[in-house]
């Protein structure tokens, strides 16, 4: 495994993450990749430690606090060795959301108790609407905390590439995540170059396309109750599935192990990319993506076919759900 610099934060983390957004399970109000077993998640996440991987993105909102809470169980007598990233403004996808000081510094407390922490390691603001974003007093109470020691820095996870650009550019936020993949190359404008500009941290969220690129994926598919995937439209699903074979034959990837792998190379390949977060449930997961990191970054010429596949073609055609 090899690691990179959370930007300017002084944190150094894998460049392959862990995704903790599936092991929540499923709430009221939301779906994510169905039932979960928690003995499974724990061991995926003490696997995934095994292999390498330092860095766990979770949010107060997956299983209202239980990835959280599976992630403190896993990690408390390891916290020196993990880089623990959570989020807040939501505490559950049924309940509006809150991001006036005083609930930003509410969640961030039941945040260090179910992760069983004293500091947090990135406190993120989860898909916040740019008109609470650069509150002086959202600011103060950051800064309090920050000077508290119950964070040690603090980003945005934002719903696009751009809302990631404007947090940037208008509240010099110092980590921000956003999606990036074979799939959604929109960081790709703009967003990347702003980010090595300002020395900023960038973590690529769904990296997968949501198994997608895996290539595994076919129109015989059965997603499980509570998948979020069943949410889509068919001909958002048919579409993902034709461009991953598409792209994976670009890059000469063979369905399955070879697919994610090279997938998660592509996004490694730019090096404004502190950590890419894929989804991981399983021990099995854990293995195969932390693998990519000794496979180093995709080929020039693999990734410059990528990006012209995507020059000519369209991958969104629906809205998602929210997540």
């Amino acid at each position: 495994m090899k690691y990179r610099a959370l930007g300017r934060t002084g944190l150094q983390v894998s460049e392959i993450g862990f995704g903790a957004w599936g092991i929540g399970g499923r709430t009221v109000g939301t779906t994510s990749y169905g039932d979960t077993d928690d003995s499974t998640s724990l061991a995926a996440l003490g696997r995934a430690l095994d292999c390498g991987i330092t860095f766990f993105d979770t949010s107060s909102a997956y299983g209202n606090g239980h990835s959280e809470a599976l992630i403190g169980q896993a990690f408390a007598s390891k916290r020196d060795r993990v880089v623990i990233a959570t989020k807040a403004g939501y505490d559950a996808w049924d309940k509006p959301p809150d991001f006036s000081p005083s609930a930003v510094v509410a969640s961030a407390e039941a945040s260090l108790r179910r992760l069983r922490t004293e500091t947090l390691d990135l406190f993120q603001l989860h898909n916040p609407p740019q008109e609470a974003l650069c509150v002086p007093e959202l600011g103060e109470a950051l800064s309090g905390l920050r000077k508290a020691g119950k964070i040690r820095a603090w980003g945005v996870s934002a719903k696009s590439p751009v809302e990631a650009i404007a947090a940037l550019r208008e509240c010099d936020v110092g980590v921000v995540q956003a999606n990036f993949n074979m799939m959604d190359v929109r960081a790709l404008d703009g967003l990347l170059g702003e980010i090595e500009r300002r020395q900023a941290g960038f973590i690529g969220r769904t990296p997968l396309c949501f198994g997608f690129l895996s290539g595994t994926i076919s129109k015989d598919t059965e997603f499980p109750p509570g998948d979020h995937r069943l949410g889509w439209s068919r001909a958002q699903l048919d579409n993902w599935i034709d461009g991953a074979a598409d792209l994976l034959a670009a890059v000469k990837a063979q369905p399955g192990r070879q697919g994610a792998e090279s997938a998660l190379r592509f996004c490694l390949s730019f090096p404004a990319i502190s950590s890419v977060i894929p989804g991981i449930l399983t021990p099995a997961e854990a293995d195969m993506n932390a693998a990519a990191s000794d496979r180093g970054s995709l080929p020039k010429a693999a990734v410059d076919a990528v990006l012209e596949i995507n020059r000519t073609r369209q991958f969104f055609v629906a809205r998602p759900r929210a997540s």
